[in-house]
């Protein structure tokens, strides 16, 4: 009778109800005698009764456990309705009776563990720096959206490869535009962290002979018959990732000493030896 969608759902909505009622009578007030308010009859009253009669301790996080607890119950009965949208409950509510195509085998999903790191930089942010908990917030959101679309483009049909191209019309061009500017861009801070370290000199260096490699990967990949693809990506990525490294240790490392010079050059005249009068 009750589909395991619902069961599931169902147990949720009991166990908020709970942590709520908990919640609510331990962080209300203890009075002189009664400990976390469990022997303050007013405050079980509030709870019971939603706050209509009698107090509630903290409202924010009682309102949030309940609120969670009514979700919980409107997707468990949206579940119960439409039968966890079994295939043999579809089919009897086909026309013909006949049981529809069931559903192909999903795909390897990755975004999930994306979006775990993203929630892990976004905690490290929170006690050491806000710019790493905006990379982690930016990071969980695209996550999150990629994951959602690619929950939807699995159950699109039965036919998985279908489904991937009508995933990858979708996302497609919007993927390549912001992952190759979202690339340029650390590239970009990445050199400009190991440029600040070297010197000067050893900065024109650096620059001719990374400049020199990407043009003669270039023109290998332009002049050779057949490369796979595979092998293009192996070796962009393993350039990105020495550059990356190389960011990494040198910012770490520091920046060199800038000697600025005296205010008598700001405007063009050199400052006047001491002495001279």
């Amino acid at each position: 009778m009750f589909t395991p969608g619902f069961r599931l759902f169902f147990g949720f909505t009991l166990a908020a109800v709970a942590a709520a009622a908990v919640y609510g009578v331990a962080s209300g007030s203890a009075g002189e005698t009664e400990y976390f308010a469990v022997l303050n009859v007013e405050t079980w009253v509030g709870v019971l009764s939603l706050g209509y009669k009698g107090g509630i301790g903290d409202h924010v996080g009682y309102v949030v456990l309940m609120g969670f607890a009514v979700l919980s119950a409107l997707v468990a009965l949206f579940l119960v309705a439409f039968r966890d949208a079994d295939a043999e409950s579809v089919g009897e509510l086909m026309d013909d009776g006949q049981t529809p195509e069931p559903q192909a085998d999903l795909e390897a999903n990755y975004w999930p563990a994306v979006a775990a790191a993203g929630m892990g930089a976004m905690i490290v942010g929170l006690v050491t720096h806000a710019t790493i908990f905006v990379i982690g917030l930016v990071i969980v959101a695209a996550a999150v959206f990629e994951w959602m679309l690619a929950a939807w483009a699995d159950r699109a049909t039965a036919d998985p490869v279908v489904n991937r191209n009508l995933r990858n019309r979708i996302m497609r061009p919007i993927e390549y535009p912001v992952t190759a500017a979202i690339g340029v861009a650390v590239l970009i801070l990445a050199l400009s962290r190991v440029f600040l370290t070297v010197s000067k000199f050893s900065a024109v260096i650096v620059a001719g002979v990374l400049a020199t490699v990407i043009f003669f990967i270039a023109v290998v990949f332009a002049v050779a018959p057949k490369i796979s693809r595979s092998v293009i990506a192996g070796t962009v990525a393993l350039v990105c990732v020495g550059v990356l490294v190389a960011g990494v240790i040198t910012a770490a490392m520091g920046s060199r000493d800038f000697h600025h010079k005296g205010p008598a050059y700001e405007h063009g005249e050199p400052a006047a030896e001491s002495g001279e009068h």
